[in-house]
């Protein structure tokens, strides 16, 4: 009898081990299903894991550690008391015996210390405010590069069975996955900003995609582009104080700025007072030629409200506007570092010309852009243009206004 009662307890135990087991795994991947599907700011996937962590591993707390130059910086935690939070924020930790993430930085392996009192090496001053005797640590490696060390703890002593070592690793190496894809994130995010200094956010966000590269590649397009710049600006620049210029040139790059990316335009050109938009692509625009037209009309009406300001401070200043359509080549250009997305080709240039000749208000069409606009602007025949780089003079309308809605 006392045989069966003890095989009976025995298989209880088993069934008793198995369920937690079970249990553990299906938390584990609820756990790591929802860092799959969480965003990529990393802070918040740390403190997930650091809770997940503590649970998990069956401990009164948790620690998240991350590299910064030859120091481990505390990141995250679960359970840590608020005095020990500080204290570990004001003291990042170098590779080291007399703490558990030092020895794991030396390492970078696993270490499980079974009772930090009967450890001679250990010495870190934060047990005082967070007690504990039991901990085990694992390094966060990308590719053998320590990027960071997590560790969990108990306050009393009950050392850390081979599934909780290996689950631990397994944290790491989420914790790894997190790391890499936040990094990664966080470059795009910072291309995007770059990005959108020359083209709207809806095109930056478009062309930060995986799809991106395909749409910076030099191809051909037929595109709108509209030129602009400020008639007076060349005898301003030479008798204005230069806080005056400085004052100047922002509030006009501020209103080109906001209307070029609430008319979906590209900005390829911003300098002084030069200022080059166009339209159709990276992504295609349906209308692109009216899209020119309509941010031709709004900056003229806004440059027109700032050139009232402007001469109230003395300054004689207005706008005039070249829109040209015609087949261009496009692509990223520039070098490691710093990239522009570029555009070159005739209509460039005509629209340029176009803009050169143009007087204050007077927004000038080529023929090309006056056809595909015809029935959606009111223009007038402007006279025929001699052009350097075009061998015979281009007829010319001025756009009046737009009459589509």
């Amino acid at each position: 009898m006392t045989d069966l009662g003890s095989g009976d307890a025995r298989i209880r135990e088993l069934m008793r081990e198995l369920s937690e087991l079970r249990d553990r795994h299906e938390t584990v991947a609820r756990v790591f299903q929802d860092l799959a599907r969480s965003h990529m700011r990393l802070q918040p996937i740390l403190d997930q894991i650091a809770e997940a962590m503590t649970s998990l591993l069956r401990s009164e707390y948790s620690l998240i550690h991350l590299t910064e130059g030859e120091l481990l910086h505390f990141q995250a935690h679960a359970g840590v008391p608020a005095a020990a939070v500080e204290y570990e924020r004001l003291h990042p930790v170098g590779p080291g015996v007399e703490t558990l993430t030092g020895r794991v930085a030396l390492t970078k392996q696993p270490v499980h210390i079974r009772d930090a009192a009967a450890d001679a090496d250990y010495n870190f001053p934060v047990v005082k405010l967070a007690p504990v005797r039991t901990l085990l640590g694992a390094p966060v490696l990308i590719e053998d590069e320590l990027v960071g060390v997590m560790q969990v703890g108990r306050r009393d002593v009950r050392p850390f069975d081979d599934g909780e070592i290996e689950l631990i690793a397994t944290f790491a190496n989420q914790c790894a996955i997190a790391i890499g894809n936040a990094r990664l994130f966080e470059t795009v995010e910072r291309q995007r900003a770059h990005l959108e200094r020359f083209v709207s956010p809806e095109v930056a966000a478009l062309v930060s995609t995986k799809e991106g590269s395909r749409l910076l590649a030099g191809h051909r397009a037929y595109i709108s582009v509209a030129y602009f710049d400020l008639r007076g600006f060349t005898a301003f620049v030479e008798t204005a104080e230069p806080e005056e210029l400085i004052d100047v040139v922002r509030e006009y790059h501020e209103a080109a700025g906001q209307l070029v990316a609430a008319h979906k335009g590209t900005l390829e050109h911003f300098a002084g007072d030069g200022l080059m938009v166009f339209f159709n692509d990276p992504v295609p625009l349906p209308d692109h030629e009216l899209h020119a037209a309509k941010l031709a009309v709004a900056m003229r009406e806004r440059v027109g409200e700032l050139a009232d300001g402007w001469r109230k401070r003395g300054h004689e200043l207005g706008l005039g506007a070249g829109i040209a359509t015609g087949h261009a080549t496009l692509g990223q250009i520039g070098f490691e570092g710093r990239y522009d997305y570029g555009v070159l080709g005739p209509v460039t240039n005509l629209a340029a010309r176009l803009s050169d000749a143009a007087a204050a208000g007077q927004i000038l069409l080529s023929q090309r852009a006056f056809s595909a606009l015809e029935d959606s602007v009111e223009a007038q025949p402007a006279v025929q243009l001699e052009i350097k780089g075009f061998s015979r003079p281009v007829p010319v309308y001025e756009l009046l206004r737009v009459v589509e809605t």
